[in-house]
């Protein structure tokens, strides 16, 4: 059985708990967001491991307005679909959005048929490592600011942290 680790982080958009299995962060969750903790296990201690203080650097360097680069490693737990999605995800350009339609075609290249923008929908708020896979970057159709379950207040924050809503 994988030991798994819990850490809080106090950002500018509220306190978040970071999940590791000790060498990868497997979770990043808001402390109020949809889904908290979908893939914590519920005895999981609180404690320190080295991914956690890469993840920490990764953080502050976000917050203050850089493009910092995910050079640690993340390990999301989901079905093939879901884990699909999400490396779509990593895809978009720091200061950009996509559609759940355009990342839905994406992932159609990758598994031979196109999912549909409402199962991506799932996929992308079921999403157990915020920020760092930017679910925060996908908006509807016409551009508009949809579901995030960190909140809409949050998502239009981060956008306008990154430029395309400045």
């Amino acid at each position: 059985m994988i030991m798994m680790w819990q850490k809080q982080f106090d950002t500018p958009l509220g306190s978040m708990t970071a999940a590791s299995d000790g060498s990868a962060i497997t979770g990043l969750w808001f402390d109020d967001q949809e889904h908290f903790g979908s893939t914590l296990p519920a005895a999981t201690p609180t404690g320190d491991c080295p991914v956690f203080d890469q993840l920490a650097t990764w953080l502050a360097a976000y917050f203050d307005g850089a493009q910092p680069s995910v050079t640690f490693p993340v390990r999301p737990d989901g079905t093939p679909l879901r884990r699909q999605v999400w490396q779509v995800l990593r895809t978009i350009p720091y200061g950009q959005v996509w559609t759940y339609g355009e990342i839905a075609d994406k992932v159609a290249m990758a598994i031979g048929h196109n999912p549909g923008a409402r199962a991506v929908g799932g996929a992308v708020g079921h999403n157990p490592i915020s920020l760092v896979i930017p679910c925060h970057r996908v908006v509807g159709k016409n551009g508009d600011l949809t579901g995030y379950a960190g909140g809409l207040k949050r998502k239009q924050w981060l956008l306008e942290l990154e430029g395309p809503l400045k």
